[in-house]
């Protein structure tokens, strides 16, 4: 049955992947919550009432991964060179300006890419990459990845460990700039009450929604490449038989 959000009700459904051709006949909240959306998330979210989600949770592209690509190395190097999809193409503010118009709270990584549409915060989550290790400079990795939240709790940091080949994550690593679910869950079970709906709006693999589900958390993603979408909704479904 599907969750329309009603307490009598609390089994998370099969995720249902959407076109964009079908975006016109969707209502909310039925054909949202607990959904994937294949689309360009501006359009999505026009779709959506004022402040209907609790939470947006994202990892918007920066624009930055197509100009590092020598810097790249290994499987990131591949994947910049074969992914002929062009994703990484930073939003406009109208993107944020939807996003700010649909939810109650926004948490957004690479918030110190966005300065010019988000207001200052003294509530930064800092992924601390490395943890531990001692790597040096000679490592092309950032040490750490920010996200800008709209809280006015202190700044707090979370250690996952990725640093090529090191990893802390138990994920199989299928976009890019994936995060690790157990970052997300962690951020969600600190900023989100257990009956909060979760969006995230540039939903890539689905860490978050995955990072939800693990959490009985309701939520929407939205990703405007079918292949990822697809790649989601297989993580989800293999959640289920967990």
């Amino acid at each position: 049955m599907l969750n329309t959000g009603n307490q009598e009700n609390s089994e998370i459904p099969t995720p249902c992947l959407f076109s964009v051709l079908t975006r016109i006949h969707m209502k909310y909240p039925t054909d949202f919550i607990n959904k994937i959306i294949c689309g360009d998330c501006l359009e999505v979210m026009k779709d959506m009432p004022d402040k209907c989600v609790d939470l947006v949770l994202t990892d918007p592209p920066y624009g930055k991964m197509w100009t590092r690509g020598k810097n790249a190395i290994g499987l990131l190097k591949e994947q910049n060179e074969n992914d002929k999809t062009i994703w990484d193409i930073k939003p406009t503010k109208e993107y944020f300006d939807e996003i700010f118009r649909v939810s109650k709270n926004q948490i957004i990584f690479g918030g110190n890419y966005f300065t010019d549409y988000l207001y200052p915060s003294n509530c930064w989550i800092v992924w601390d990459k490395l943890g531990n290790l001692k790597l040096g400079e000679q490592i092309p990795f950032a040490d750490c990845e920010l996200a800008w939240t709209s809280f006015t709790k202190v700044v707090k940091k979370f250690v996952c460990r990725s640093a090529g080949f090191i990893k802390d994550t138990k994920d199989i690593r299928q976009h890019p700039t994936q995060k690790p679910t157990e970052l997300m869950k962690w951020i969600i079970g600190k900023y989100a009450n257990e009956s909060d709906l979760i969006l995230d709006c540039f939903m890539g693999s689905g860490s978050t929604l995955v990072a939800a589900k693990q959490l009985g958390r309701k939520f929407i993603g939205i990703e405007i490449n079918p292949e990822y979408c697809k790649i989601a909704e297989d993580r989800l479904r293999q959640e289920m038989l967990v």
